[in-house]
């Protein structure tokens, strides 16, 4: 072997090869675990020893945690809606609105702040006044107002904000529209139909309407720049979430509710395969109806406001019903602006599905029905199950029978039973008499809407069915698949992760009750998150009951204090050992950096 300069070199000895080889091992083994005391450092940022080890059994030494305070955030954040910001719009695609879905921050992008409310603001005005008012310095937007004052959605009135009951498809107000779906629909007056779903729901007037009805309406509406329309809806004491029907599908379980409604709403119904309304017929039960206003329902007589030409609307008519028609739905009455169809309960109808040429197409077994929490909206028709004959709209017993039924469903959970439902309402129907004791406030018009975190079988929320609120059902992503169960008992909810923030505005609910999460959760979510999210969705003076371990519980009652709560813990019902009773109120608090008035 030689230079470049032509000298003769020789190669290296098998010592100097095998040194070279022992540097290069500790050289790897010195930055492994650099890298990995890095790692372990930034995982201890988030997850904190101090909360996650407190879930060991009774009898372990107390729990030691250093007092924490949060700072404010600046006042820009009062309407932050973390995993639907618009200030991160941009990084995501336009395609089919696929930006107003949820984009939740990175766990180092987090805000550990406290969401201040806006100047001037006071707790909100009790129900049933709520339902047609609301203060203006609440929900200081002027741009709906003034893009929506023409339709009578709503009038600023001094510092109020006023609900006529309009909207576009119901210039005469919204109890005489849903007094003609009434007559369209019988089912709606004799308790047949108690669940229903309001897609791009406006300030949820027709979800109000309906309340006094008896039937229990979600009302769904995107994020968007300016209008806070699900703000309107909680601000008012109407049950509503920020959601949007676009490339995932939405967080319920299939078979859900009894009625769907779109009013106006503009959604491409046969776009894209007719993706969109194959996820309302996911979420609609057997026999169902699903009520459409607006384009291209009447279209002979209101193309001409419509920006558009008859034939135009005519032929949009057609498509619409030619696919309705292959997804097993049947025009069940049409009056004026106002089409109904009902999705056929007879399985004859699915079976042609199987066709090879069937379009669209009946969905494969790899897709599970009720997966609803980031799965992608695919075009195929989600067939009901045979062996679920009970889960038909005209099989359920009528409102209010079947609260305490138990619904067939719940044979598909492990463990679920009759005995199981029963024993669940019986435990919560005594923790609500004691909670009542503890806090007062539960079942006065002081708490209109309430969350039930982490629930089961919706016994919590069928323990306050007598009182004038109503209960949002959350059930865990990661838990039992319970919440078919719920919605076949008449009640609400949605699927959702804790260790995300919630689909909701700051300050929309009154009372959160959590049963165990923090336990359940430990090993995946950070107390501290939980409990920020909590504080930023909790109205001021609103109230928060933490049922935990005590170790739990004084963990939690750290971090609260460092949120300007006011908690004291409080034994259980039957003096267990082995939980405790967090009651907590959130205060109110004006930013620093404004004049509050």
């Amino acid at each position: 072997m030689r230079h470049k300069d032509g000298k003769p070199g020789s190669l290296p000895d098998r010592g100097q090869k095998n040194i070279s080889t022992m540097i290069l091992f500790f050289v790897f083994c010195g930055l492994s675990f650099y890298l990995g005391k890095i790692f372990c450092s930034q995982t201890s940022r988030f997850y904190p020893v101090e909360v996650r080890d407190v879930t060991k059994e009774s009898g372990s030494a107390p729990l030691k945690m250093k007092s924490i305070s949060f700072p404010e955030c600046s006042i820009e954040y009062q309407d932050y809606t973390p995993c639907t910001d618009p200030r991160r719009w941009k990084k995501y695609g336009t395609h089919r609105l696929t930006f107003m879905e949820r984009h939740c921050p990175p766990v180092f992008d987090r805000k550990e702040c406290l969401i201040p409310p806006p100047d001037g603001y006071k707790p909100p005005i009790r129900w049933p006044k709520s339902r047609d008012e609301c203060r203006y310095r609440n929900v200081p937007y002027d741009w709906i107002n003034k893009q929506k004052s023409n339709q009578n959605w709503l009038r600023k009135q001094g510092e109020k904000f006023l609900f006529p009951g309009g909207g576009t498809m119901f210039p005469r107000g919204v109890s005489a529209y849903v007094d003609l779906m009434q007559d369209m629909i019988p089912e709606m007056k004799d308790g047949t139909i108690r669940t229903a779903i309001d897609t791009g729901c406006g300030v949820a007037s027709w979800g109000g309407d309906l309340l006094d009805r008896g039937i229990l309406t979600v009302s769904l509406a995107p994020r968007d720049n300016h209008e806070a329309q699900v703000q309107f809806a909680l601000e008012r004491g109407i049950p509503a979430i920020l959601g949007i029907i676009s490339t995932q599908r939405l967080p319920f379980p299939s078979h859900s509710f009894d009625m769907a409604h779109c009013s106006r709403c503009l959604i491409p119904w046969t776009e894209f395969g007719g993706i969109y309304l194959l996820e309302v017929h996911r979420i609609l039960r057997p026999g169902g109806f699903w009520v459409l206003s607006g384009p291209p329902v009447n279209y002979e007589n209101r193309w001409r406001g419509w920006n558009t030409t008859i034939e135009e609307q005519k032929t949009d008519y057609e498509k619409l019903q030619a696919l309705l028609s292959s997804m097993c739905f049947k025009l069940y009455a049409k009056k004026d602006d106002i089409a109904v169809w009902q999705k056929s309960s007879d399985n004859s109808c699915y079976n042609k599905l199987s066709d090879p040429d069937a379009y669209p197409p009946k969905c494969d077994d790899s897709l599970e029905p009720d997966a609803a929490w980031y799965t992608p909206l695919r075009s195929c028709v989600v067939v009901p199950n045979p062996k679920h004959k009970g889960t038909g709209l005209m099989s359920v017993p009528k409102w209010p029978d079947r609260l305490h039924t138990a619904p067939e469903r719940i044979s598909d959970i492990h463990g679920g039973s009759t005995s199981a439902l029963k024993h669940d309402d019986s435990k919560w129907k005594a923790g609500m008499k004691y909670y009542k004791k503890l806090l007062p406030a539960i079942g006065t018009d002081k708490i209109r809407n309430v969350m039930d975190m982490n629930t089961v079988y919706g016994g919590f929320a069928a323990a306050l069915i007598e009182d004038p609120l109503w209960v949002m059902n959350v059930v865990s992503s990661y838990a039992a698949n319970t919440l078919p169960v719920i919605y076949d008992r008449g009640l609400i909810g949605t699927y959702h992760d804790w260790c995300e923030a919630f689909s909701t505005y700051p300050r929309t609910y009154d009372l959160l009750h959590l049963d165990g999460l923090f336990t359940a959760e430990s090993h995946r979510c950070d107390m501290r998150y939980v409990l920020l999210e909590m504080d930023r969705i909790l109205r001021p003076s609103g109230y928060a009951i933490i049922r935990e371990s005590s170790s739990l519980a004084d963990a939690a009652s750290i971090i609260a204090k460092g949120m300007r709560w006011s908690c004291h813990k409080e034994k259980t019902e039957d003096n267990s050992e082995k939980e405790r009773i967090l009651i907590c109120e959130k205060k109110l608090w004006y930013s620093s950096n404004q004049n509050s008035r």
